[in-house]
């Protein structure tokens, strides 16, 4: 089965958290705190792998997750760093985030990476919080989660030349009488259901892919026939040969054809419509109007298109355009993806700062507190850990959040939210005033 399009999603494994414990030991001179660190969370890689020419996998199995990095443990050992998940994809898959339509990568060659999800960092044990004040931290770091992602995957095919042309004007004969291809012909709409591609050898060490492109018609470019599907495929391709039926049979014009196709490759958009194009009039050991063929002939020429007269059921006429191909193909130039690394990493934004957050008040009692670096302490803070929330407490003071708060009005307490974790409010001179009355 030949899939082209996939979503799925992807998860990164989460960073280990880090260790708060204390080496006592006899004959041991350093004691004192001795947790290590969290490992880090798998990311989850794609690998382009030239052996796959589907995205059939990705079609049932839409989940994937990394794994966890491993915990910090006492006497100063670090927990384990997890293994990569890393997804074969054929070459020349494309990767969108599903959510926002962003293009993260282009794996267009062998072997190329796209680093679609990073795992977490693993969280800092409490060695890392010894100083000359604070020698003795209780509390650790947890690990931060790993990214997740929705992702939307497109197959456009690797082909030199695309043929392009109405359903039945003989691509499939044509793509098996000069390669090896074998597709299905039949004298029937929309015999190829799929992408034929086939590897021509003009000489030795001289070759090219072609690719028969099926079920371009009318509105293909809005889903008519097959087209909506396929047409990207002929996106990656640097030359164009379009197969027009000259036999006189079908009751369409071949002119008429021609400029209904080319006005589907408008409408498409993209790069395709200004792909060059070499015209083949095929079926001419059938054709019955002669007059009808010179009159294509010389219009198409007329335009600056290059036009060969072939049979591709008979072989006639089949070395000329061959060589055509060729030679156009060495006077164009190979187009350049977006990436052209060996490892593509999404641009992520620098190290959140604490420094930066706002404060909004969300309704009676409530208020929000926004900033990525304050978020990413709070998913860091073990809130079930009292010297970890006094530690938060302090670099929220020190930050001005809490004086912040109190000029916006906020009451003793009030919630605040920050991330997905929620907080009491607490107003130091309420406090003190209540104790000054018992007393």
């Amino acid at each position: 089965m030949f899939i082209d399009q996939a979503e799925i999603e992807v998860r990164a494994g989460k960073g280990g958290d880090g260790a708060a414990t204390f080496r006592r030991e006899k004959y041991v001179p350093r004691g004192g705190p001795s947790g290590g660190d969290g490992g880090r969370g798998g990311s989850i890689i794609l690998e382009a792998d030239p052996t796959l020419t589907t995205l059939m996998d990705y079609h049932y199995q839409r989940r994937y997750q990394a794994e966890d990095g491993g915990c910090g443990r006492s006497k100063d050992r670090y927990g384990k760093d997890a293994q990569d998940l890393v997804l074969k994809v054929p070459v020349g898959t494309v990767v969108y985030d599903a959510g926002t339509g962003v293009l993260l990568g282009d794996l267009s060659r062998p072997g190329q990476r796209l680093v679609v999800a990073k795992g977490g960092a693993g969280g800092r044990g409490n060695i890392r919080f010894a100083n000359a004040v604070h020698q003795a931290p209780r509390f650790a770091e947890k690990g931060e989660p790993g990214e997740a992602r929705t992702l939307r995957l497109e197959l456009k095919l690797l082909a030199d030349v695309g043929l392009l042309g109405f359903p039945n004007v003989g691509k499939s004969t044509l793509i098996a009488a000069i390669s090896a291809a074998r597709p299905k012909i039949a004298d029937y709409p929309f015999t190829t259901l799929v992408p034929n591609l086939g590897v021509v050898s003009i000489q030795p060490h001289q070759s090219f892919v072609v690719a028969d492109l099926p079920g371009l018609i009318e509105g293909a470019h809005e889903g008519a026939g097959l087209g909506l599907g396929f047409l990207r495929h002929a996106e990656r391709t640097r030359l164009l040969v379009h197969v027009l039926d000259a036999s006189g049979l079908t009751g369409r014009h071949p002119l008429e054809d021609f400029r209904v196709l080319n006005r589907e490759l408008e409408l498409y958009g993209g790069r395709l419509a200004g792909i060059p194009q070499i015209v083949a009039l095929n079926k001419m050991d059938i054709a019955r109007d002669a007059d009808l063929v010179l009159q294509v002939e010389s219009d198409l020429r007329a335009q600056g298109y290059p036009v060969y007269r072939i049979s591709a059921a008979t072989r006639e006429g089949l070395q000329p355009l061959l060589y055509a191909m060729w030679e156009r193909l060495q006077a164009t130039a190979v187009p350049t993806t977006q990436e052209d690394d060996e490892v593509i990493r999404i641009v992520a934004a620098q190290t959140p700062d604490t420094r930066h957050w706002e404060a909004v008040n969300a309704g009676p009692g409530e208020w929000v507190v926004t900033g990525a670096g304050l978020e990413r302490l709070v998913t860091r803070t073990d809130l079930n850990n009292e010297y970890a929330v006094r530690r938060l407490q302090h670099i929220l003071d020190r930050i001005g959040v809490n004086r912040k708060l109190k000029e916006m009005g906020a009451c003793h307490g009030d919630t605040v939210r920050i991330g997905q974790a929620e907080f009491e409010y607490v107003d130091e001179d309420t406090l003190a005033e209540g104790f000054r009355r018992r007393k």
